[in-house]
Formats: structure tokens, sequence, C-alpha cells
């Protein structure tokens, strides 16, 4: 039983120490959204809020949530160079559940955002952000997110099947991710945009999760997102899992690569 198990952790490794051979992925964990946080607090905060410190705490829980989003591409991008350069043959050679390799990637995709929200939530800290939630604000919020990014992932699970090479996982992820995150309450308010956009907006996955993720952080009621974002969590692994391991077997049958 704890076997598969230990199997998986073990592949989980393996994916978490691959940041060593490629320092841009690090970068684009860590530096890239750091600077975001600083710049757009510092340089937009007084237009958009009337004063850095008021963005920043508009402003933190959305970038943990961008971020979020954009790190579920390299699970994608792992996943294709895997497939591309023939290890998931290999391991398919080897006596592991046929379905370890690519739950470890996922798990050590999991690592990697906890990570990155405890990074960000240190550097608004030092910026000067302060909770104004309840002590549990913190690890519902981890929880909740970390739910938000295992559903995510199948998204580009999926797309790192069915791309040709890691380069076109790039391209196909962060061309998909970049409208659905900025056509959302990440940067400003719902209120300040056109009313056509209003309606996108609110239902948009990404707003969910940063309206819930602000609740928990800042107080007040915090069920109807909550729940909404916990929906949209089952609606995308409900819709987006069956599709990524059929597509996955399929590619394996005709020849991994």
């Amino acid at each position: 039983m704890f076997r598969p198990l230990q199997q998986t952790l073990t592949l989980a490794w393996r994916s978490l120490i691959q940041i060593r051979h490629n320092p841009w992925e690090l970068g684009d964990y860590s530096i890239q959204p750091v600077l975001f946080l600083v710049l757009f607090t510092y340089v937009f905060g007084g237009a958009i809020a009337g004063g850095a410190d008021d963005y920043l705490s508009f402003l933190l829980p959305g970038v943990i949530v961008m971020n979020l989003m954009f790190v579920t591409v390299y699970v994608g991008h792992g996943l294709n160079t895997d497939l591309t350069k023939g290890v998931f043959d290999r391991f398919r050679a080897l006596p592991l559940p046929r379905w370890a390799p690519l739950a470890g990637r996922i798990v050590a995709d999991l690592v990697k955002q906890a990570m990155c929200i405890l990074l960000l939530l240190g550097i608004g800290f030092l910026l000067g952000y302060r909770l104004e939630g309840p002590w549990f604000g913190v690890p519902a919020m981890m929880v909740l997110l970390l739910i938000f990014a295992l559903a995510a992932s199948w998204i580009m699970v999926l797309v790192g099947v069915v791309s040709r090479d890691p380069e076109h996982v790039q391209l196909f992820g962060f061309t998909a991710l970049f409208p659905v995150t900025f056509v959302s309450n990440v940067f400003v308010p719902v209120e300040t945009m056109p009313d056509w956009l209003q309606g996108i907006v609110a239902v948009n996955p990404v707003s969910v999760v940063t309206d819930a993720v602000r609740g928990l952080l800042e107080g007040g009621p915090v069920m109807a997102t909550v729940t909404g974002a916990l929906m949209w969590s089952v609606a995308l692994t409900v819709i987006f899992a069956p599709l990524s391991v059929w597509a996955l077997n399929r590619r394996l049958a005709r020849g991994g690569g």
C-alpha cells in the first residue's frame, strides 16, 4: 500500500531537484512575482488606490493567485520534456504504477506552489502588509490555494501532453493564462471596469479565488467565495483530469514522444 506512495514521492523529489539544472524556472517562481508585487505596489499604487499601503492590501492576494496560475505551466512543460525525451517510456519499463510519474510531477508542483505562496506572503509582510482576519486565515488560504492549484494543473497536463515540444507548452500556456489572469480582479477592482466586462470578470475563476483569498486574509464573509473557489476546483478537475489521462494514454500508445 505504501510502496506506490513512496515511489510517487521519489519521482516528485526528482522533479524538485531538476530546478538545479534550470535556474530560470526558479526565477520565474520567485523573482518574477516579487518584481510584479513591488513594481505594481509602488508604481501604480498611488494612481489606483491612492497610496502604496492601501494598494498592497488589495494586490498581494491577487499576485499570489496569478503566480499560482503561471507556475502550473511548468507541470505541462516538465511532463512534455519527459515525453519528448523518452523518460516516460523508461518509467513504463520500471515496476511503477502507471499513474506514479504523473502524480509525482503534480506533487512536486504543489510543493513549488506552497513555497511561492510563503515567499510572496513574506515579501508582503516586509513591505508592510498586515493580516486583518483571524489566525486560521493563512492555513485556510494555503489549503484552498493548493486545492485550486491541483485542479488548474490538470489544464497544463493536457497542454503538456498534446503539445509538440516544451516551447509550445510555454507558448500555449502563457497565451491562455495572460487574458484569464489580467481580465480579473487581480490588479484593479471590478467596479472600475466597463459594465459589459464586469460580468465576465465576476465569473472568472481567478477572480473568485482572489476574492476568497482576500476574505480569508482580511476577514469578513467568505463562505460564498470559498464555496465558489471549491466549485471551480471540482469543475476543472472533472473536465480536465479525464481528458488529460485519455490524451496521455493515447500519446503513449502511439509511441510516447
